[in-house]
């Protein structure tokens, strides 16, 4: 209720607790399917926890209040699941795996199911807002530096800024959700148990190569050279990308916010939220969602980064601490992602109203032009000294500016018009847009296999 940005969104269900639930079965299942297909286990063992390892066979609440025992939920739900298979498959239920095996390689399943989602609502926006930039490749608009206007641009260039951060976030996530890695070390790291098991076996694979990337075919996630149950960089990494991606959502969202202003009204969204006591207003409410998100996410951010000094082989705190944090980070960038979809889908865009804009400074918008214009224009006194004097005498006694240019130079009023026209004043903008629009993703689209 407190967080409308994820309610209802993919990444919400994603990431429920259900989602986890089912994570962790596919972790534990995914080991005796590995130790099955290397001929450690029977293959009807490796069919039996597979067949069981279904979230609605287990009470998701019942196994959240016995986690407090041990201080995880994969405790429990190895009891749960060895006693839901036949005895003959209950030897093969979890063998030679920690806790924190299942839980990391849970966690790194939910975040790729999630990533799924969220890379398909950055392509959306990615496309909406190609489209805008193209179609106002030339419109333009008052450019704002500190708040106050400065020389023109065009609304093209900045939407094609906006779709350059979409798609440094979206390549970003997709090199992340690649990499993002099995956990499989058993009690330190040291494989120790599946060794005594004989699951290792002699010569080069002593140090259980085979093995893991059995188990991370199995799962379809990266096959890691180490156990990382205290080296986080996959989920400092992620975190660092889904707040990248939030900042760079949150730029589009404080663009449309300034810009849908009622005293400016440059952009609109294209359903506005309603208010309980205004009947008129139409407020910005995914822009809204959306800045709130990128504001967060740092925070969550840096609590993962923060859990990356997790002490000895296994920590006390540090892993328990990214649970949340990476759970809530990833609900939030997905819900925030689905927002920027709709919101450049839809957004409006007032050419007209940028052209009034651009008319309140009575030319001033163009007094770097200006200045260059009368330091080589006949009769001029110093280029920057007669445009800044003729700002001041707007300013100071409402003297029309280009009454001012008239006596402070020998230009014709033709000419006054060029200088004076913003459109004649936008540099480069329209090329720029048509190369940032060359650029695609870098990084295929997510696989349909990485659906729950």
């Amino acid at each position: 209720m407190l967080s409308p940005v994820r309610a209802g969104s993919p990444a919400e269900s994603a990431t429920g607790d259900t989602a986890f639930l089912q994570a962790m079965l596919d972790a534990e299942a995914a080991l005796t399917r590995a130790l099955a297909g290397l001929g450690h286990a029977p293959a009807a063992a490796a069919r039996a926890v597979t067949d069981a390892a279904r979230a609605e066979r287990f009470d998701v609440r019942d196994l959240a209040l016995r986690a407090r025992a041990g201080g995880n939920p994969v405790i429990p739900l190895v009891a749960d699941l060895t006693a839901a298979v036949a005895p003959a498959a209950r030897p093969w239920v979890h063998p030679g795996a920690t806790s924190q095996d299942i839980l990391d390689t849970a966690a790194m399943l939910v975040a790729r199911r999630t990533l799924r989602h969220l890379l398909e609502d950055l392509d959306r926006t990615a496309a909406a807002l190609a489209r805008l930039a193209a179609e106002h490749r030339s419109s333009a608009m008052p450019g704002r530096t500190l708040t106050q206007h400065a020389v023109p641009t065009t609304f093209g260039l900045k939407a094609a800024g906006w779709r350059s951060l979409v798609l440094d976030a979206r390549d970003r996530l997709a090199v992340v959700r690649d990499r993002l890695p099995a956990q499989l070390g058993g009690a330190a790291g040291t494989l120790a148990a599946f060794q005594e098991r004989g699951f290792l076996g002699p010569g080069p694979d002593g140090g259980g190569a085979a093995l893991v990337e059995a188990y991370a075919a199995e799962t379809g996630l990266a096959a890691p050279a180490l156990p990382w149950h205290v080296l986080r960089t996959p989920v400092a990494e992620l975190g660092c990308a889904l707040a990248l991606t939030g900042g760079a959502l949150g730029k589009l969202a404080a663009d449309v916010l300034l810009l849908a202003r009622t005293e400016t009204r440059e952009l609109a969204e294209g359903a506005g939220g309603g208010s309980s006591a205004m009947p008129h207003k139409a407020n910005p409410v995914r822009a809204t969602l959306i800045a709130a998100t990128a504001r967060q996410l740092p925070s969550l951010a840096a609590t993962l980064l923060g859990s990356m000094t997790a002490e000895d082989e296994r920590p006390a705190g540090a892993w328990h601490a990214e649970w949340q944090s990476l759970r809530e980070a990833l609900r939030l960038t997905g819900g925030a992602a689905r927002e920027a979809a709709r919101l450049a889908e839809g957004l409006r865009v007032f050419p007209e109203r940028m052209r009034t804009d651009l008319e309140l400074t009575d030319g001033l918008i163009v007094s770097e032009r200006l200045s260059v214009a009368l330091a080589a224009a006949p009769g001029a006194a110093g280029g920057r000294a007669a445009a800044e004097q003729a700002a001041r005498a707007l300013g100071r006694d409402g003297v029309p500016l280009r009454q001012s240019l008239s006596l402070a130079s020998e230009l014709t009023e033709a000419q006054l018009d060029l200088l004076l026209d913003p459109d004649g004043y936008l540099g480069a903008a329209a090329a720029l847009t048509d190369r940032a629009l060359l650029r695609t993703a870098a990084v295929a689209d997510p696989s349909p296999e990485d659906a729950p």
